[in-house]
């Protein structure tokens, strides 16, 4: 009975996903019914449905997916980290920095080629890291980290990193529509080329995180009690800021600037399944893809045959979110 109770947020988490990811490749300027659906898995491919699906289809909901699961996942690490309700990439300005650093290496004209395409994510990696590491030096008290200062230190840094982004985008070739679209989010880039650009940057960034559920778990005891009880938290504190800088400059990479993900998907989950980071990264991970997913499906259909850059839509559904988590951070209670 207590294992099946255990399992049971997980089938939910999967369920929702399942639902998600059909719905994604169904819903869209040409609808494709369950029917076509299976008639391309039949017949390989080779039917109307079957070339969107395996040209455009498919590989905009994978990567959607994956960053919804990279957002999410990253998110709850950070939370777990700082001991912090509203650490999110967002929030802290990781993933304004991490967009930096993907506008800085896109003005340098990479060609899009896979290889090409690897390049973005290193840079934004190496901008995303530098933001947190200030945000996080700018906020510290002592040796707490108040959930006000991290607001204010994420907003002036995250500010300062897209006044920057401004620049380049003004002063670089090209369309500038196009790019503002990516910067509110959204798969812009078509094809499986994104996919796999990303796939390395998600898989090594997402699997240290996954592996860190225990020194999560100990690291909410503090600093010294953690370091008495064995953890080298220096190490460990590095090896989850690397981590989920690199998934977060994944994401940001080839989706855009999307907020919130991070900051809605561990909340939910942590009233539903408790605050045992071994239950929570992975389950997030699940349910940031299926939030994603619905949110890229509301965007398509909310101004049909128009489509919403699916930053707007999380905005919309996580400004209110975030408000609420604010004025329930000050009951020690939630976070406890």
């Amino acid at each position: 009975m207590e294992t099946k109770r255990a399992s049971r947020p997980y089938w939910t988490a999967f369920l929702a996903m399942a639902a998600a990811l059909l719905l994604s490749i169904m819903v869209g300027s040409v609808p494709i019914t369950p029917a076509e659906v299976w008639q391309a898995i039949k017949t390989g491919g080779e039917t109307t449905a079957g070339t969107i699906l395996g040209s455009l289809r498919l590989p905009r909901t994978i990567l959607i997916a994956m960053t919804g699961a990279a957002l999410a996942g990253s998110g709850t690490a950070y939370q777990g980290l700082f001991r912090n309700p509203l650490a999110d990439p967002y929030l802290i300005g990781v993933a304004a920095g991490a967009g930096l650093g993907a506008v800085a290496a896109m003005s340098l004209n990479w060609p899009y080629t896979t290889l090409g395409l690897l390049a973005v994510p290193l840079a934004a990696f190496a901008v995303g890291l530098l933001t947190v590491v200030i945000v996080y030096y700018l906020a510290r008290v002592g040796k707490a980290l108040p959930a006000s200062n991290l607001i204010l230190a994420g907003v002036a840094v995250s500010s300062f990193a897209t006044a920057l982004t401004s620049f380049l985008m003004l002063r670089a070739d090209g369309e500038l529509r196009r790019a503002l679209a990516w910067l509110l989010g959204g798969a812009t880039m078509s094809g499986w080329q994104p996919v796999l650009a990303m796939l390395p940057y998600w898989l090594i960034g997402l699997g240290i995180l996954l592996t860190l559920g225990h020194a999560l778990n100990v690291l909410q005891f503090g600093d010294e009690q953690a370091q008495q009880l064995g953890l080298p938290v220096t190490r460990v504190r590095w090896l989850v800021i690397a981590a989920a800088s690199v998934t977060t400059a994944a994401a940001v990479s080839f989706a855009g600037i999307i907020g919130f993900v991070g900051l809605i998907v561990p909340h939910i989950l942590r009233l539903r399944v408790g605050p045992d980071y071994r239950r929570l990264l992975p389950l997030s991970l699940v349910g940031g893809a299926a939030l994603l997913l619905a949110a890229d499906v509301l965007a398509r259909v909310l101004i049909a045959p128009q489509e919403l850059p699916v930053g707007i839509v999380t905005a919309l559904a996580g400004a209110p979110f975030f408000l609420w988590i604010l004025r329930r951070s000050r009951q020690a209670s939630f976070w406890s």
